[in-house]
């Protein structure tokens, strides 16, 4: 497979380090972005490069344009320009809807939404001038279906939907494709974490009857990035193990 160079944001862990690991069995090149866990994207870098890749660990704060202009700059010195961008940095800030402050809604739109504007944005002529360039935005499960005390989760990771179909059109024209997928509840250390009693929950809800995995998530992704998906563009692709079913 030709090599290409990649950006991943939020890659420093769960499944974003995932993808970044998967894109370095390809051979290619990974920007491992992060926002404050540098000891974490460097241990994603080390990963990338054992699993046969070639990575570099870049700070940025998605929300922030002039860090996400910075965060190109390093790129193209390190690697050149941009093939695949994948808009993945995300966070949570649960809390019922009544109680919900608006700096907490704001927050959460601002890294989901804003940072997939910023970045997608600064490395857009990157994206349209590759030969095989691919956007790949992560949304959700709960973008689709909404969760209790996720109003603003759920609300930003709806949008990523819309944007990910606008992006594919105004793309086309190039060659270039965007597509979306949408995982269910995976087993991050974030959700490991939860007890015991949450997860079968979240188990028995699932028709497969198990949490998906990173690896599984990041081979949707990696099919998404790579030429095997030339004539797929505009797509949500649900990976949740049934639960739409």
């Amino acid at each position: 497979m030709e090599s290409k160079t990649c950006v991943v944001t939020g890659s420093s862990t769960g499944i974003g380090r995932g993808i970044a690991e998967r894109f370095a069995e390809n051979g290619w090149e990974v920007a491992v972005n992060y926002r404050s866990s540098r000891a974490a994207a460097e241990e994603t870098v080390d990963r990338v490069e054992a699993a046969g890749g070639s990575g570099v660990a870049v700070q940025a704060d998605v929300t922030m344009t002039d860090e996400v202009e910075r965060m190109r700059d390093e790129v193209h010195d390190a690697f050149g320009a941009v093939d695949v961008l994948v808009n993945n940095a995300g966070i949570t800030q649960d809390v019922r809807f009544t109680e919900m402050s608006h700096e907490e809604w704001d927050t959460v739109l601002d890294v989901h939404l804003d940072g997939a504007f910023h970045c997608t944005r600064t490395f857009y002529d990157d994206l349209a001038a590759a030969e095989e360039g691919r956007l790949v935005n992560i949304s959700s499960l709960i973008g689709k279906g909404g969760n209790f005390g996720q109003a603003n989760y759920a609300t930003a990771k709806a949008g990523i939907f819309g944007f990910t179909r606008t992006l594919a059109l105004e793309l086309a024209p190039e060659g270039t494709t965007a597509n979306c997928v949408a995982p269910g509840f995976i087993g991050t250390d974030m959700v490991e974490g939860l007890p015991e009693h949450v997860k079968d929950t979240l188990r028995e809800d699932t028709p497969l009857g198990r949490l998906g995995t990173v690896e599984e998530i990041a081979e949707v992704v990696d099919f998404l990035a790579s030429d095997r998906s030339s004539f797929i563009t505009g797509e949500v692709i649900d990976a949740n193990g049934g639960k739409d079913l």
